[in-house]
């Protein structure tokens, strides 16, 4: 379980709907780990949140894709084509790096 910090710039606040069903499990849930229903909801959300996010940031690659990532990482550089080597002057001639 994620520990809260204590912050006292929580002003913030999150209402939720939920059925009588959800409330009791909630309540349960919490005295059972010790804590207030409030501080129990806010750190299992931190945590789900925190999962979706890496979830969704991270790259999952079954086995074919990875061997292809492999191979183009480890394959030699081809032949910049024209149209890249035209834009590549380009940038060269107009950005200024500080």
């Amino acid at each position: 379980m994620a520990t809260l910090q204590k912050d006292p710039r929580r002003t913030d606040r999150l209402v939720a709907r939920i059925t009588p069903e959800d409330k009791s499990l909630l309540n349960r849930a919490a005295a059972l780990e010790g804590s207030s229903v409030a501080s129990f909801v806010v750190s299992h959300l931190r945590d789900a949140a925190q999962e979706v996010i890496r979830r969704h940031d991270s790259i999952q690659l079954n086995e074919s894709e990875s061997r292809r990532f492999v191979e183009a990482l480890l394959a030699p550089p081809t032949k910049p084509t024209k149209r890249f080597a035209k834009a590549l002057k380009l940038h060269q001639e107009t950005v200024t790096e500080l």
